[in-house]
């Protein structure tokens, strides 16, 4: 499957967490690896969900703590990933992921990208 760069950054964040002091650092040295654009790097939406799974301990190696104060796009990884494990046979893709969340009426900023990067690639804790 092919992931667009913050799906790339989520599994690059993750494969260094060692090399960092939190997940934050992590994530924003991974957008250092993908992106030149400060605005690009600095992009919450995608960031945040990352944080929010890591913030419940669900993605590996990364122990459960207090990394964001964004409620909707961490609610937004969690609906996600409830998706994802009970439909475990099924592929989606982002924007198919997002339609089954209701979302539509809300603007897609990469979120899931980050879910099914890191599902996919066996990162998160079933």
């Amino acid at each position: 499957m092919k992931y667009n760069k913050y799906g790339l950054v989520a599994i690059d964040a993750v494969k260094t967490i060692a090399q960092f002091p939190s997940p934050n650092e992590a994530w924003d040295s991974a957008c250092m690896n993908f992106f030149n654009s400060n605005t690009s790097q600095s992009k919450s939406c995608p960031k945040n969900a990352f944080l929010g799974l890591c913030e419940e301990g669900l993605i590996r190696d990364i122990e459960k703590g207090n990394y964001t104060r964004s409620k909707l796009n961490k609610s937004y990884a969690l609906k996600a990933l409830e998706v994802l494990r009970k439909n475990n046979n099924l592929v989606f893709t982002p924007k198919e992921l997002w339609k089954e969340l209701k979302l539509e009426e809300k603007i897609y900023n990469s979120q899931l990208d980050v879910v099914i990067a890191l599902w996919y690639n066996n990162y998160l804790v079933n």
